[in-house]
């Protein structure tokens, strides 16, 4: 008993110590580590550079310099929740996508039941800012990072963590890690059923998920406690076929269930979802048959936060399924023209070191004017192109852009967005910057 009280206190306090490093991201000093933040705040603290709420366009802020739309995040947050609660969904989402503490922070808050990582050190920073349920959605195998999950288990009652396996050869290094640390919570892991042949990760078969499930149960280190897949990865993704592989995932857990490898468990987890397709995992989940225990619906789409205005803007569940709402891009990135060497050619001073481009280019949307500060529809300017440090742009003959003036883009796959940017401002619809969002990549 007393050896209980000493963990749950020492988790107290780790839990403690976790809030008051949220709260001290505040006290970062502004300096010249973060792109785009006003050079006349040097030696502020990001708190006290927030309380100042600076004007983006005319508080000192260089370009280039990457905004986060505090309407369209709250919207965004706001948007998912309702649809989780809904669907009867629970909600862990990707938080590789932002590596944010503040937004994970703010994720919980709207109803989200965890947050779902990748690789060990995202748990970290996860753990370190107190978040006490983690999905990882990968196969967990490094020794190192297997001790160091032990540890963060056993030395916290509330932690609950739970990974991937697809294979037994993984499993065998699993058990055999843990093992060697003498771990005394087992590791929580899903099967992971892969999306097809030219997939990702995953098993292939459902007569290997079957092995794969045997060796769990016969390894006293891990638990097995369901399912887990990313439809995102089906080949040539439609409707009908992502349909098809969102029952095969289904119909997995029926027979692992029937087959007895979930005796025991307080709750079976079934989990899904990457941002393409979340409408698929909603229907395939809602017809999940009663089970031996109640289903954990957990669903891990990620990319929502932002949103963007490329890849996801066109591929999402809301424009297939309008009347569930519609998310909104919350990025801009702003650029100053350096250059118009020709009528039909500009350059901005954004590249690949501050945009996404591995999916779309940005997106020319509006202009602001260097001499009057009016904003206007970018109206003939399109982006052809990203050098290192420069943003090429083509202009129709006649378009107004001159040196000086700002360029507003819209930007695609929020995933390398967030990454290139270590301090974010938070900007209201007038330009007030009213807070700063680290990420931790």
């Amino acid at each position: 008993m007393a050896a209980d009280n000493d963990v749950t206190a020492a988790a107290a306090a780790k839990a403690e110590a976790a809030a008051d490093r949220l709260r001290g991201l505040a006290d970062e000093l502004v300096d010249h580590r973060f792109k785009g933040l006003p050079m006349d705040a040097d030696g502020l603290t990001v708190g006290e550079l927030a309380a100042q709420r600076r004007n983006l366009f005319t508080g000192g802020f260089t370009t280039p310099v990457l905004a986060l739309s505090a309407e369209r995040l709250e919207h965004n947050l706001a948007l998912m929740e309702t649809y989780a609660t809904r669907h009867g969904l629970l909600f862990a989402p990707h938080g590789k996508t932002s590596m944010a503490p503040q937004l994970f922070q703010r994720q919980i808050e709207h109803g989200a039941w965890g947050i779902t990582l990748a690789v060990p050190h995202q748990v970290r920073v996860a753990r370190a800012f107190g978040t006490q349920r983690v999905f990882l959605a990968n196969e967990l195998v490094d020794a190192p990072a297997l001790r160091w999950i032990s540890a963060e288990l056993d030395g916290d009652p509330d932690f609950r963590f739970i990974c991937y396996v697809d294979s037994v050869r993984g499993v065998e290094l699993m058990d055999a890690a843990l093992s060697e640390a003498g771990a005394s919570r087992p590791v929580d892991v899903v099967v992971e059923l892969g999306a097809g042949d030219g997939a990702r990760t995953g098993v292939r078969t459902e007569a290997e998920c079957i092995a794969i499930a045997n060796a769990v149960a016969a390894a006293d280190t891990l638990r097995l406690v369901g399912v887990a897949g990313y439809e995102g990865e089906v080949p040539n993704a439609t409707p009908e076929t992502v349909g098809a592989y969102m029952r095969r995932l289904t119909g997995l857990l029926v027979d692992l269930d029937k087959a007895g490898l979930f005796a025991g468990l307080d709750e079976i987890v079934a989990s899904a979802g990457g941002s393409a397709w979340f409408d698929s995992v909603a229907d395939a989940f809602a017809e999940i048959p009663e089970l031996s225990a109640p289903v954990c619906k957990l669903l891990r789409s990620g990319a929502y936060v932002s949103h963007d205005d490329g890849h996801y803007k066109r591929l999402t569940p809301f424009s297939r399924v309008p009347e569930e709402g519609a998310l909104h891009p919350a990025f801009r990135l702003w650029a100053q023209v350096v250059s118009r060497p020709t009528p039909e050619q500009a350059f901005t001073n954004a590249g690949k070191r501050d945009a996404a481009y591995d999916l779309d280019l940005p997106e020319a949307q509006v202009v602001r004017d260097g001499r009057t500060g009016e904003i206007r529809e970018a109206a003939g300017v399109r982006v052809t192109g990203l050098s290192d440090q420069h943003g090429w742009l083509r202009t129709e003959r006649g378009e107004d852009l001159e040196v000086g003036d700002w360029l507003g883009m819209g930007l695609s796959h929020p995933c390398t967005s967030f990454d290139k940017w270590q301090l974010i401002p938070l900007v209201e619809a007038d330009g007030t910057v009213v807070d700063y969002v680290h990420t931790f990549f």
